[in-house]
């Protein structure tokens, strides 16, 4: 992602606006087909097994993002990135893994741990990437990628031990197995599904306009990269440590309360970032963002896997996953539309989002006891 634009450029693409228009369109096409495709191989996953769908998604992942390499012009990347939106899947599944080695009363703190994992590699990663593209160049980075991806899956060949009862779907309980339909009934699920959406929405909306607002507030030009890094960093780190908490509260309090807990804690810092006079008032609200944020996914993930049947947890997941991956997408969109008029005006929809979230939530939920 950090030397993107630069890659596409040496494939020959020179006018700025084009290389933005290549750029976009390359990172989006990915979580919008993972978007589209996670409930299958979740569904997939609950009838042959989890560990065989991996196994399909890290060799498939491998051979792509080696592929990348290779390419010779735009719509190559394009198409190698649309075909890594297939195949992937794996996020899902990762957290359908953690649930299934676990006792339910276990489950919060797995999933958690899970998601701090997710969330550190995409904020190690660009810095990496950087890091190799100098270092090494634009087409061996891509071959490292890859074998980042090989690892994972060496990782998962000799250390994942799948139980039996994870390996197919049960036939005693075909309706939650089955059909999708079946788990939009489950209780809270479809509350489930609208939080994980507005709270990726959310989290992504900030990455278009936070370098531009940095710079609104007086930054020099030539330290605004480094204080939005910095900002982006503390908004990850502190969204791994909601991540990791969110089990231990889950044993203290109620989901309801620890889910409308993190929308309010998450709407707070986008009113900071709203209403910093300057980019150092903005690290409390960037702390209060990221943290909010990941507890209270790791609460929503903990929370259906509660309710979801142990044969139908790869689809429920699956579709939960597909609920993030379409705020994901259409968030940079929006943000960037609403920018044009205003930055600010984007925090503002955050902070909406958000409290509507949380007032959703704490009307709207049944009732949700503790974890354990």
């Amino acid at each position: 992602m950090p030397f993107l634009p630069l890659y596409i450029r040496l494939l020959g693409v020179s006018d700025v606006g084009a290389i933005a228009l290549w750029t976009g369109a390359t990172l989006g096409v990915t979580p919008a087909l993972s978007a589209l495709l996670s409930p299958f191989w979740g569904r997939l996953a609950d009838r042959f097994g989890r560990k065989i769908m991996i196994i399909r998604s890290l060799v498939s992942c491998s051979l792509v993002m080696a592929a990348m390499a290779y390419v010779t012009a735009p719509w190559h990347l394009f198409a190698l990135r649309a075909l890594l939106g297939f195949f992937t899947g794996y996020g899902g599944l990762t957290l359908t893994m953690a649930a299934d080695s676990v006792p339910r009363a276990q489950m919060a703190s797995a999933i958690g741990r899970v998601q701090t994992a997710q969330r550190l590699g995409p904020a190690v990663g660009p810095a990496i990437g950087g890091v190799l593209a100098g270092w090494l160049g634009l087409r061996p980075a891509f071959l490292v990628a890859a074998g980042f991806y090989a690892a994972a899956l060496g990782l998962v060949l000799v250390l994942y031990d799948e139980q039996p009862a994870a390996r197919r779907g049960s036939r005693a309980e075909p309706s939650a197995a089955a059909r999708f339909a079946s788990l939009l009934r489950l209780e809270n699920f479809a509350l489930l599904l609208l939080v994980a959406f507005g709270t990726q929405f959310v989290d992504r909306s900030v990455g278009p306009i936070l370098a531009l607002h940095v710079e609104r507030l007086g930054v020099a030009s030539g330290r605004v990269a480094a204080m939005a890094g910095l900002l982006f960093s503390l908004i990850a780190v502190s969204a791994a440590a909601g991540h990791h908490v969110s089990g231990r509260l889950l044993r203290q309090r109620t989901a309801r309360q620890v889910i409308s807990g993190g929308s309010g804690a998450g709407a707070i810092g986008a009113l900071l970032f709203a209403i910093a006079p300057s980019p150092w008032a903005m690290v409390p609200g960037a702390m209060l963002f990221g943290a909010g944020s990941g507890t209270a996914m790791t609460a929503v993930y903990a929370t259906a896997g509660g309710v979801i049947p142990r044969s139908a947890q790869g689809a429920g997941f699956g579709l939960l996953t597909s609920a993030s991956l379409i705020g994901v997408a259409a968030s940079p969109v929006i943000a960037g539309m609403l920018a044009g008029a205003s930055l600010r005006s984007v925090f503002v929809l955050d902070i909406l989002i958000l409290a509507a979230l949380g007032w959703l939530v704490r009307r709207r939920m049944a009732g949700v006891g503790h974890a354990s």
